[in-house]
């Protein structure tokens, strides 16, 4: 009687072919995670910044309409007419960053005009869009976040 000492070919094939399966299966699955987990961040960061441009506006109620200026987190943050977070007279880029980082307590995403940070900053037609850096799937800034100082109105894009 031989002992078998061990596997034979067909056993290894046989192997080798479920292993690639689960892997072909596995594959796709693992980058709409990604997707999704980035669509979360930019969706749970939107929502902070929107939280956060409400509760600046509703400090700028209690302290006076009047002010340009309000006391929020221990920061002084610049506020429109309308008592919302503008971080200048002007709706610019780098007042736009000013109001994010402004606003945002420390540990959240950067953003800044510049490439480097997690979101990065424009602005036109007086309203403030931070563009998603993150890489997926070879490219980028699929996922934005508006804010319209003027109104207050922060919109969160994550579609693709």
């Amino acid at each position: 009687m031989k002992k078998q000492a061990g596997f034979t070919i067909v056993e290894l094939v046989v192997v080798i072919a479920l292993l690639g399966i689960l892997a072909a299966v596995a594959l796709p699955r693992f980058l709409n995670v990604t997707d999704d987990a980035h669509q979360s961040s930019v969706s749970g960061t939107g929502g902070a910044f929107k939280s956060a441009v409400s509760l600046v506006k509703a400090q700028s109620v209690v302290e006076s309409a009047a002010s340009t200026n309000v006391s929020y987190d221990g920061q002084t943050v610049y506020v429109n007419a309308n008592g919302y977070p503008q971080g200048g007279n002007a709706v610019n880029a780098a007042n736009c960053a000013t109001v994010w980082n402004g606003i945002l307590q420390s540990g959240a995403p950067s953003a800044a005009t510049a490439a480097g940070s997690d979101y990065l900053v424009t602005a036109a037609n007086s309203v403030c869009t931070y563009a998603y850096q993150a890489s997926m799937n070879g490219s980028t800034a699929y996922y934005n976040i508006v804010y319209t100082p003027a109104s207050g109105l922060v919109t969160i894009d994550t579609t693709k």
